[in-house]
């Protein structure tokens, strides 16, 4: 808060304390002795054959009052509410919040210390260790990847076999340390938009669907020349770039010809938010052992 303001902030409050001050103690009048005629002891105010007697406050009433004046001034003493005085005790909304921290930390370090350090697939072993894992992923990533981790329309599929970005411990670690960009570039202003169909129907032929023989055979000059750099010559993908698969039936976008067309042609931006900044090292790796669990679960049942 720049000087200005900050006096600014002080007088308008001194001011108004200044002022209830004064009202206080101006209302506190001495009472009319009752030896006087009843018409001495009204302000002279009427209202619907109402008078107004010209009474103090009560005492009970009046200390009340200079009780809270009293707290008031303490308060602004002790605490920041003056502008830029920053209060006695030194006293900020950041200390109270990293203290209030520190005692949570503390707290749930009794319960979520022990996963800190130990090894992914042993903690996907652990039913406790799943199910407080399963909470978390509930309230932090269930937005994208559903309640049951099947993905959604653009949000992968958690509980196969399937991974953009690898699918040990050790990598989908990272994914939720740091988060991944997946971006596939606009391909219609380079191949045309002729071009877009043809490659089109190549990938159709890569993952084994209906197609036009002719387009996808000059598809597959394009795609070797254009796509083949990410997703392979045989179509396989690349995870250490997010590439993905397209000889197989798992399509993020869908698969059908219009969908990939739209792909093609649009390109398509992705992001997993890095989640290192907003959980702990021992949640984090409660959600990647879940996480790794649900891709082993038909391993497990068998």
């Amino acid at each position: 808060m720049s000087t200005f303001w900050s006096i600014w902030v002080i007088v308008l409050t001194l001011t108004n304390l200044g002022l209830v001050v004064w009202v206080l103690f101006a209302n506190r009048k001495v009472a009319v002795s009752d030896q006087n005629e009843p018409e001495n002891r009204t302000t002279g105010h009427v209202y619907d054959g109402i008078e107004e007697f010209d009474n103090p406050l009560p005492r009970w009433w009046f200390l009340l009052f200079v009780f809270t004046l009293v707290f008031a001034a303490g308060y602004l003493a002790i605490y920041p509410g003056l502008g830029n005085f920053k209060g006695l005790s030194g006293w900020t909304s950041h200390k109270q919040l990293e203290h209030r921290q520190e005692k949570a930390q503390e707290k749930f370090s009794e319960t979520f210390g022990k996963y800190e350090t130990m090894p992914i697939a042993q903690i996907a072993e652990s039913r406790e260790a799943l199910k407080m894992g399963a909470r978390i992923f509930a309230n932090n990533c269930s937005v994208c990847h559903g309640a049951d981790g099947g993905g959604n329309y653009g949000f992968p599929n958690l509980t196969d076999n399937y991974w953009r970005w690898g699918g040990t411990p050790e990598k989908i670690l990272e994914t939720i340390h740091k988060g991944r960009q997946g971006v596939m570039p606009p391909q219609e202003p380079i191949i045309g938009e002729e071009g877009v169909k043809d490659a089109a129907e190549y990938v159709l032929a890569l993952s084994g669907q209906e197609h036009d023989a002719a387009m996808a055979e000059k598809g597959k000059k394009i795609f070797g020349t254009v796509c083949m750099a990410c997703h392979g010559m045989d179509g396989k993908g690349n995870q250490a770039i997010g590439a993905p698969n397209l000889t197989d039936d798992i399509w993020l976008y869908g698969s059908s010809r219009e969908e990939i067309r739209h792909t093609i042609r649009n390109g398509r931006h992705n992001e997993m938010p890095a989640q290192e900044d907003k959980l702990r090292e021992d949640k984090i790796r409660l959600v990647a052992a879940y996480v790794y669990s649900l891709s082993r679960q038909e391993e497990v049942e068998q």
